[in-house]
């Protein structure tokens, strides 16, 4: 007797659900489950919404940040400090920075970090648009936002190599304790970081 599953097209659906990046086989079946059932749902909505996004939204050529054919947000901001760069690794690394109100200045994403084990090197980030826009704004402070991991690190350590020679001050964003954190939940690193940082 052959076992009861799903029709096609919703074993089709958990399947699109699992390549997300953070669900599972049983949170895409709970997803679909939902979609197709549950009368708040609106499917429609929700397809003409990705559909309407992948097609409208871009990398913006300057920046890397998300743009639409309107422009881009951060670039075509007349009030932000022109001599602060800050380099990050990907896009959605520009949000915190922003919703913090820390940081008025531009930004440069680079579209990863370097990891000879998954084949990115240089030439597969945004280092010479980095290069090129440096030259257009001699004397800007590029303040390295990159991740504390090993990939971060040298991605850092190649940038600040390459820039050495470039007309700019560069600086990296502090490292250490988090806010509310305590000195017992601290890895060895971390506590390295926080004293060698303190002022």
């Amino acid at each position: 007797m052959a076992r009861a599953d799903y029709p096609q097209p919703v074993v089709a659906l958990i399947a699109e659900l699992k390549c997300l990046p953070g669900v599972g086989p049983r949170s895409a079946e709970r997803i679909a489950v939902w979609l197709l059932q549950n009368e708040k749902a609106n499917p429609t909505e929700l397809s003409e919404s990705l559909l309407e996004a992948k097609s409208q939204v871009t990398s913006c050529d300057t920046c890397g940040f998300f743009a639409t054919a309107d422009g881009c947000s951060v670039c075509d901001d007349t009030s932000r400090d022109t001599q602060q760069l800050c380099v990050v690794e990907q896009a959605t690394d520009v949000l915190p920075l922003e919703r913090s109100g820390v940081f008025g200045g531009f930004y440069h994403c680079l579209g990863g970090k370097l990891s000879p084990l998954d084949h990115i090197g240089p030439e597969q980030l945004r280092i010479t648009p980095l290069l090129r826009r440096l030259e257009k704004t001699p004397g800007v402070e590029v303040i390295l936002a990159l991740g504390a991991d090993v990939e971060g690190e040298a991605t850092a350590n190649y940038l600040a190599e390459a820039l050495a020679s470039r007309d700019c001050r560069i600086t990296r964003i502090a490292q250490g304790l988090p806010a509310g954190g305590g000195l017992d939940h601290a890895d060895d690193l971390t506590l390295m970081r926080a004293m060698q940082g303190r002022r």
